[in-house]
């Protein structure tokens, strides 16, 4: 019973972690002149599971 109770313990946090959202890092570099209707970007994300990490870089290929 013991044993039982403890396994349905470790599950429930289990369940828990997994439905809390993981910390993720977001990075932005936004180098565009704003007149700029269409600069260029580059968007990268990894996601490991327990952590992300999403990068956004934009420029202008003219600049003012």
């Amino acid at each position: 019973m013991r044993h039982r109770r403890n396994a349905l313990a470790v599950a429930g946090i289990a369940l828990a972690v997994v439905a809390v959202g993981h910390p993720t890092a977001d990075f932005r570099l936004v180098t565009h002149d704003v007149g700029d209707p269409a600069p260029h970007r580059i968007r990268a994300a990894v996601d490991l599971g327990l952590v992300g990490v999403s990068f956004l870089y934009t420029w202008s290929q003219r600049i003012r």
